[in-house]
């Protein structure tokens, strides 16, 4: 998916729920690993996310994690998660387990169940309105 904005950041962006306790504690794994402060992360429920970013429905946030590229190409789940692993060199070691040939369909697998039971995983969000679709 392209989004097709005027406004892109300057820095390729990360869009997570800031509301829910285990994706933040994914996305302070992901700020540690970033030593060249080449991500942006921003909460989907920011309001600067329905201006910058609005082809990408706030339900489909809400189930998966987004890498927004700055040239606007974004990316959602496992997939999102894959191109990670190739732009921070301390994720490269796992970008060889995510790139085997035919191991996308595994990955996605694991990815969406992960994403289903994450309230159950870390608990409920801080203010106890999360709900996944």
């Amino acid at each position: 998916m392209m989004i097709t904005t005027s406004h892109h950041p300057d820095r390729d962006t990360v869009l997570y729920d800031g509301r829910c306790r285990f994706c933040r504690s994914q996305i302070a794994i992901l700020r540690w690993c970033d030593i060249t402060g080449r991500l942006q992360f921003t909460s989907l429920h920011d309001a600067s996310v329905a201006r910058d970013f609005p082809e990408i429905p706030y339900e489909d946030l809400l189930k998966q994690m987004y890498l927004v590229s700055r040239t606007g190409q974004a990316r959602g789940g496992v997939v999102a998660v894959r191109a990670l692993t190739r732009k921070l060199p301390l994720l490269w070691p796992a970008a060889v387990l995510l790139h085997l040939p035919g191991s996308l369909p595994l990955w996605s697998s694991l990815y969406a169940f992960v994403a289903r039971h994450r309230l159950k995983i870390a608990g409920s969000c801080d203010d106890g309105t999360c709900r996944i679709p």
